[in-house]
């Protein structure tokens, strides 16, 4: 009797042992996931022209827009986009809820402790701006004990308070520049190419550029931090890569900002 239960309690083992060990197999990473559903989420903002931002029949167009398209292409798989306020996206990338961000998001030492970076496929200046008649501020370093605003936690907000601003939070770069030409605030830190692109748009508008950021920021897509992203950023890379090497990356660029950022210069 003893022995017809050890052998039952062995077996028992052993269906246990394939079980967990078919389980593990079946187990899937988030490129996987992504590829068998067929769609992948891309997080971004939706009002920042030239980057992501809604044409006037509302579809949603810009650098990143095409460019996001064309990886998911590349993976095989139709990109699904939600679109939101900058520090909730970087909160939904974090939480798993969407599988990238594309929207200019700069690289820096802190985000890529709680982010998987891409390559970087553009390379961004930031300028300072300020209303047509300031001439308080002519420096990063005149921004001391001065007001800004930008997106929360968005790198030039991050920038603004290294040089001792104050940074009030707004959504979008149309409100941004509204702050700085009402003076509501003294200057606003932004990407020189979205600065070129609305005063394109609205050349009348009372604000100027007073200094460049000596560093370039290099941006990336982003997504959720972990070994269950590592394919996914692989794939990601691969597909950049392709795209640079075809020329789209440059092609995408020109379109939207009448020059090519896509490579470090």
């Amino acid at each position: 009797m003893k022995k017809i239960i050890a052998i039952i309690t062995l077996a028992a083992l052993i269906l246990s042992l394939c079980c967990a060990c078919g389980s593990k197999a079946e187990e899937k990473d988030l490129l996987a996931r992504i590829q068998e559903k067929g769609t992948i989420t891309i997080a971004m903002e939706g009002n920042w022209a030239p980057w992501t931002y809604e044409d006037e029949s509302g579809n949603l167009v810009g650098f990143e827009v095409e460019v996001s398209t064309a990886v998911a292409e590349k993976l095989g798989v139709t990109p699904e986009y939600v679109t939101g306020a900058w520090d909730g996206l970087l909160a939904g990338v974090q939480g798993g809820r969407y599988d990238l961000m594309a929207n200019g998001v700069g690289y820096t030492e802190e985000r890529a402790k709680s982010y998987f970076y891409s390559d970087f496929y553009a390379f961004n200046r930031t300028v300072l701006v300020v209303s047509g008649d300031n001439t308080d501020i002519t420096s990063m370093e005149d921004l001391n004990g001065k007001t800004t605003c930008n997106s929360a936690n968005s790198t030039y907000q991050l920038l603004a308070e290294q040089y001792g601003a104050t940074v009030l939070d707004v959504e979008d770069l149309n409100g941004t520049l509204e702050m700085v030409m009402s003076g509501r605030v003294d200057a606003t830190l932004n990407a020189e190419v979205s600065i070129n692109d609305f005063l394109k748009e609205k050349p009348d508008s009372n604000i100027k550029v007073v200094a460049y950021d000596s560093d370039v920021e290099k941006v990336g897509m982003i997504m959720p931090y972990g070994e269950d992203s590592e394919s996914l950023r692989q794939a990601v890379n691969k597909a950049l890569a392709e795209l640079r090497e075809e020329g789209t990356l440059a092609e995408i660029s020109n379109k939207y900002f009448g020059m090519d950022i896509s490579a470090e210069n």
